[in-house]
């Protein structure tokens, strides 16, 4: 074992901050033998210095420009500041010109500037790591780089934010609708005061995005995912989608193939006899398919101080070993870039929920779009009109091109039949 402790400095004290300093206190003996040498924090920053946040932080030096961690006597910088630029951006710039390794679990920096930051870690020669970023504690992206990396990835999808799954899995529980959870949601702190960046399936997508690079090979592309969230999923949905032998989950599926890439955070009926469809509360899960592994399943907490702070000091574990490669599995000059690939071309089951008229001949105008668009109607289900008089009409239709559907729900637009836009949700068996 090395005298020499890895020296850390640390940007962010908050929830997963204050776990990385419990981490490294509670098994220090024991991340100590496995790194081969001890590990130390020897500096912090954060907005405020007075603030109680649990932990001791009096034996650390305190930097109040969080940029300033860069040029303090550390050799890995940590970052837990969050966002896409500012502060977080500004100070892991300045750890890689500076020749130091950087850690973070800033998935928004890493979807919008993860390859410039690959680059620069390449050409300082130090260590540019974020297993943190992705799915909290679960450890996805070292099983992909590492464990599969002798494995073409056909495929990798899952569920990646716990907010989502939180409440869609109570709703799914309670008969509740949409709205009501989330309000909970907040209250028990598993959703932000503005929760966009969570059910509107961004973060998600920002998540997807860094697998997608280290699954297949590909740069960074974040801006060519379709991006929808659960906002408009309802209890009658989650009921609707029970009977049929499905549970709605937000997914995040990523493929590589001649076509280019496709990348897609939406809602999907998840069947019943798919490991995702058992993936509750505020849990992730990541499925990656390779040619010779086969299916690889990877389940856990995605957030939270503890899990999101053992996968940093996860990273930091391998930093004091040495055993680090480039980020994204391969040296930048290796990723490829790919095009977006269409999903009109991808065949597939869809269920399709209207609100409708409650009148003649409004079933005969749906089912005349489908036909037209040569859409094949595998079940079609109508309930009672409600106190507003509308009815709720659902539609799961044979497989068929993506087109094809679009299609026919573009046939429908502006019709007097239709109260307000139709809802697609994607089928995964």
């Amino acid at each position: 074992m090395m005298t020499t402790a890895l020296r850390v400095a640390l940007a962010g004290l908050g929830t997963v901050g204050g776990g990385v300093i419990r981490v490294l206190e509670a098994n220090r003996d024991l991340i100590a033998r496995r790194a081969g040498r001890p590990i130390e924090i020897v500096a912090v920053s954060a907005r405020d210095r007075t603030k109680d946040r649990g932990v001791d932080i009096s034996g650390f030096e305190w930097v109040d420009d969080t940029t300033a961690l860069a040029r303090c006597d550390a050799d890995v910088v940590v970052e837990l500041v969050g966002g896409a630029d500012g502060p977080a951006l500004a100070l892991a710039r300045a750890t890689l010109a500076g020749g130091k390794g950087f850690v973070t679990a800033n998935k928004a920096m890493l979807a919008y500037h993860g390859l410039e930051l690959a680059e620069a870690a390449e050409a300082a020669k130090v260590p540019l790591k974020f297993e943190a970023a992705v799915a909290g504690g679960i450890p996805v992206i070292k099983g992909l780089r590492e464990g599969a990396a002798a494995n073409a990835i056909e495929r990798v999808y899952g569920i990646l934010n716990g907010t989502c799954n939180f409440i869609l899995s109570k709703m799914e529980a309670e008969g509740r609708d949409f709205a009501d959870v989330l309000a909970e949601a907040q209250a028990l702190g598993y959703a932000e005061a503005d929760p966009s960046f969570d059910i509107d399936g961004v973060d998600a997508a920002h998540k997807l995005s860094i697998l997608s690079s280290v699954a297949f090979g590909t740069r960074p592309a974040f801006g060519d995912a379709a991006i929808s969230g659960i906002r408009h999923v309802t209890a009658a949905d989650i009921a609707e989608a029970a009977a049929l032998g499905y549970r709605i989950r937000l997914v995040g599926m990523a493929e590589a193939g001649a076509g280019g890439l496709f990348q897609r955070v939406h809602a999907h009926l998840v069947s019943n006899g798919h490991p995702l469809a058992h993936v509750t509360g505020s849990t992730n899960a990541v499925v990656a398919d390779g040619n010779f592994v086969g299916r690889l399943l990877f389940q856990g907490a995605g957030a939270g101080d503890g899990p999101t702070a053992s996968a940093v000091v996860a990273d930091l574990i391998d930093i004091a070993r040495g055993e680090y490669g480039p980020p994204y599995a391969m040296p930048v000059a290796a990723l490829t870039e790919a095009s977006a690939a269409p999903a009109g071309d991808r065949r597939g089951r869809a269920y399709l929920r209207f609100a409708v008229a409650d009148r003649v001949g409004v079933l005969a105008e749906i089912a005349a779009a489908m036909r037209d668009a040569n859409v094949s109607i595998e079940s079609l289900i109508q309930r009672a009109a409600s106190a507003d008089g509308t009815a709720l009409v659902v539609i799961v239709t044979h497989e068929a091109p993506e087109s094809n559907i679009g299609a026919a729900l573009e046939r429908l637009r502006g019709s007097q039949s239709l109260a307000g836009e139709p809802l697609w949700m994607h089928i995964l068996d």
